[in-house]
């Protein structure tokens, strides 16, 4: 599989069909892009739309890989920079609480998690959805699940 990837990567394959199939996540999983538009220009009334205009230029690359995997994959989404907080983001939009699925002819519920880095992963703790993320500011670069003692 790492070779097939590692082709694809030097360019000596230009067929990516074969992958998504082979590394498609079982259950559902979002990317949310949070914090990465810089700021170039300020104080203009068009100012956010150039900036967000720069950083589709800086990191177009990176964002088409991102559009082809959601694409590519069946339980894989990107959410785009500029979207809102991370936070946010996954309480409004992404939190489902209760994952339902038929599997070999038999109805499953599976709970809703998320692993994140920013330190307000865990707000969503407050809909039921168990939350991990990095440790507070005071305690930086440790996430949650290395440490015996509480987040």
């Amino acid at each position: 599989m790492h070779r097939d990837l590692d082709r694809h990567a030097r360019g000596e394959s230009s067929s990516w069909e074969a992958i998504p199939q082979k590394v498609n996540p079982l259950a559902p999983a979002e990317l949310v892009i949070d914090h990465s538009v810089q700021v170039d220009e300020y104080g203009a009334a068009n100012s956010l739309q150039h900036n967000n205009e720069i950083e589709f230029q800086r990191n177009g690359e990176r964002y088409m890989f991102l559009r082809w995997g959601q694409t590519a994959f069946s339980n894989f989404k990107v959410v785009p920079p500029n979207t809102g907080i991370v936070h946010q983001v996954n309480i409004e939009r992404l939190a489902r609480v209760i994952f339902r699925m038929i599997a070999a002819g038999k109805k499953i519920a599976y709970p809703d998690t998320l692993v994140g880095t920013d330190s307000h992963t865990t707000m969503v703790n407050g809909l039921g959805v168990p939350g991990l993320g990095r440790r507070p500011a005071s305690k930086p670069r440790r996430p949650c699940w290395a440490s015996r003692s509480r987040c």
